[in-house]
């Protein structure tokens, strides 16, 4: 199967996306496929051998659309495009608009004394409004042909249809009104209205368009942090170089002020970084040899030369720039409601406008049902409905990446909002990750003790070896040969030095090997030393709960969510930690693949999230219903998540359920208001309450209620950016 994404050009709503879905669905080999109004993009999952791009092209240009290859400057061209049409109808529309508020609000209260009269302005408006049609009526005049054609109904059907009946109405009237006939119909015309509807619809499409390049700014932030060129130091040379001309292990130059064009390692001097694109901390850090560098941090100061290790598609921020597209092209499972209205929501509309003109007709009030026919179509146009869900996600996501928050897709983001508890790994998410030795209990020197667990458990992952590793370099010990080594997971190693057979691991694998019933309790993790007849030494390790742990617990808390911590330490190790953070549930002495079975528990009586960072953290990630990886781990675990923490940020864990929530909530506001709106609006335009209180809409505000609607919506979402996490 193959899986490609593409920009879409020409959409205007939701019910535009959802004839694209349901068309290139139906194609033979057509496994999946998603359409995103708000992105303009279409993600395809296909047989290619059956189907092929050529064909999506074909049958998505059919329906009046192109897939197109879209550059940064294409969003600019359409704007300014736009703009032009803007400067021509806009003066006209807000002339008009004015005269009518005047007519409603002057001269109905006041009197007719003071009506304006302008000779020929039927006439005048004639012309203008056949310009307007020209000049800006493709869209719409498209919508109402792939209705007629029966390639299906859009916002532009609506507002074609009605505008184009509108005008036919308004020549009819026009024409009789010549010929001395004008008795027969209402001698209302709605050129101006047609004018108004038209300025103010494409207004709001600029204005809703504009903000929408907006929400997904956070994309062309990331973009702009890569560098353009680069300086390759080759045969003792600096020599400037296109950033795509780099290869795997050339040798770079980084000058102060300089942005770093590659990820790599440092192979000569140190400088202070500036990570907080990948961080969100300010304060740089100091690199030097040895130590790993990534694409768009900054160089703040120091002369450094990096050997390039990741380079193009394959650095953090080009993964980090695709993960934050794929999110802002994923839907929300909430969506799938939209969906479905959206589909019935267009036909249902086109019937109930045909009833109210069929009504009014019939009450012998053509006029009004003219007015009323134009109306409904116009302001029930779904834009604002279509733009509820993806304009929230598009801000919420690149909220959350500007914070060092990697949100994978949108379902995973809605499940986050609604966690109850959330389980915590222990080593190297609520404490540092760094275990140290503090304590050697051995009748042998500890040199001696440390060169036999160094020599064994260099050859071991577990983060208790890391401690065992590092004092051995402090004291400058080499390791010694070792035969027949063997890993028992989570448990131990063994093997032979010297012709002699070692142990090194937990107090309940030596008791095993060693058949013991000693009890070794101790509040620091303990590995223990053994051969195969006697214990040789007790081992004590430490390793540091982070600083903030406690408070971001508390923070979890205060949420509303639950939290329970998971570790293979023994009990009274992980008691102690539960306690110190005011944590009630802990599961002790859990093996690395028994931590996915206590995932699997929990989530049959709650909504669970995982928060870990290593290897053997990765089948409890991706069996949580949400997995968040801390990026200090290993890229297993941060491929097996859903939300990835930059820079190993722990408080960024509660900031990443309030982020999610206030997207939902925000998300539900738009959907609600939009609904209100429809629901209100439709029985207005139609004249419902007409025989009650005198009240019929008139296109023209129809035509700006709908703009307004559509834009309140996007306004709304972008107020996440200002959220304060």
């Amino acid at each position: 199967m193959k899986k490609l994404t593409e920009k879409i050009e020409g959409m205007h709503c939701t019910t535009c996306a959802i004839n694209i879905k349901d068309r290139i669905a139906s194609l033979e080999g057509v496994k999946n496929v998603e359409v995103n109004y708000s992105t303009k993009t279409i993600e395809l999952e296909y047989d290619e051998n059956k189907v092929n791009i050529d064909d999506f092209k074909r049958e998505i240009k059919d329906l009046g659309y192109l897939i197109i290859t879209k550059n940064k400057e294409d969003d600019s061209k359409y704007l300014k495009g736009e703009r032009r049409k803007l400067t021509f109808i806009l003066p006209f529309a807000f002339f008009l608009f004015l005269m009518m508020v005047w007519d409603i609000f002057v001269v109905k209260i006041i009197g007719d004394q003071y009506e304006l009269h302008l000779p020929y302005l039927d006439e005048i408006l004639f012309f203008v409004t056949t310009i307007i049609l020209i000049i800006a009526g493709k869209p719409f005049f498209k919508g109402l042909h792939n209705f007629i054609t029966g390639k299906g109904a859009d916002m532009n059907t609506l507002i074609g249809l009605g505008t184009v009946a509108a005008y036919i109405y308004s020549i009819i009237i026009l024409l009789l009104r010549y010929l001395g006939m004008d008795n027969i119909l209402d001698n209302t015309t709605y050129f101006e209205a047609i004018i108004i509807i038209k300025g103010f619809v494409i207004w709001g499409k600029y204005l809703e368009e504009k903000s929408r390049v907006s929400t997904g700014s956070a994309i062309k932030e990331l973009f702009e942090l890569q560098s353009k060129t680069a300086i390759l130091y080759k045969d003792q040379k600096e020599i400037e170089i296109e950033i795509d001309k780099i290869q795997k292990s050339d040798i770079l130059v980084v000058k102060p002020g300089a942005k770093i064009p590659i990820d790599g390692e440092i192979v000569e001097g140190k400088a202070l970084i500036d990570q907080s694109m990948l961080t969100g901390e300010s304060i740089p850090v100091l690199k030097k040899l040895g130590d790993s560098v990534f694409a768009g941090t900054l160089n703040k100061q120091g002369y450094i030369k990096i050997k390039a290790t990741k380079i193009g598609k394959d650095t953090m921020l080009a993964n980090i720039i695709k993960l934050v597209e794929q999110a802002q092209n994923s839907r929300a499972p909430i969506e799938k409601l939209v969906d479905k209205i959206s589909r019935v929501f267009v036909p249902i509309v086109l019937v109930l406008a045909s009833l109210s003109l069929l009504v009014w007709i019939l009450s012998g009030n053509i006029g009004n049902g003219i007015s009323s026919f134009v109306a409904t179509l116009v302001i029930a146009c779904p834009c604002a409905l279509g733009l509820a869900t993806p304009t929230a996600v598009i801000v919420g996501v690149g909220k959350g990446a500007r914070n060092g928050i990697l949100i994978k897709d949108v379902e995973k983001l809605q499940k986050l909002s609604t966690v109850e508890t959330i389980v915590f790994d222990k080593t190297g998410t609520l404490t540092y990750g760094k275990p140290r030795v503090t304590n050697i209990d051995s009748k042998l020197a500890e040199n001696e003790v440390i060169q036999i667990a160094y020599s064994l458990e260099s050859k071991s992952q577990h983060p208790l070896a890391f401690a065992i590793n590092e004092r051995a370099k402090e004291l400058n010990i080499k390791s010694k040969a070792v035969s027949d080594f063997k890993n028992i997971d989570g448990k131990g190693v063994m093997g032979e030095i010297d012709n002699k057979t070692y142990y090194i691991g937990s107090i309940q694998f030596i008791k095993d090997k060693l058949h013991l019933k000693e009890q070794l309790d101790s509040k620091s993790s303990v590995i223990i030393l053994a051969d195969s007849k006697n214990i040789l030494a007790k081992i004590e390790i430490e390793d540091e709960l982070r600083e903030e742990a406690k408070q971001v617990i508390q923070k979890i808390h205060e949420l509303g969510v639950q939290t329970v911590l998971l570790s293979g330490d023994a009990d009274i190790i992980v008691k102690d930690i539960a306690e110190k953070l005011e944590i009630k549930e802990y599961y002790s002495n859990v093996l690395p693949n028994e931590k996915a079975s206590v995932i699997n528990n929990l989530k049959k009586e709650t909504t669970v999230a995982m928060v870990g960072d290593g290897i053997n953290d990765a089948p409890a990630l991706a069996l949580a219903d949400v997995g968040i990886s801390m990026a200090t781990g290993t890229d297993i675990a941060i491929e097996s998540s859903d939300v990835t923490i930059l820079g190993g940020n722990l408080d960024r864990v509660p900031t990443s359920i309030k982020l999610a929530k206030q997207v939902m909530s925000t998300i539900k506001q738009n959907l609600f208001w939009a609904f209100i709106y429809n629901v209100l609006s439709i029985p207005l335009a139609m004249g419902v309450f007409y025989p009650l209180w005198g009240i019929l809409l008139n296109p023209a505000f129809a035509g700006i209620a709908m703009s307004l609607s559509s834009i309140s919506v996007v306004l709304n979402s972008l107020r996440l950016k200002i959220l304060k996490l």
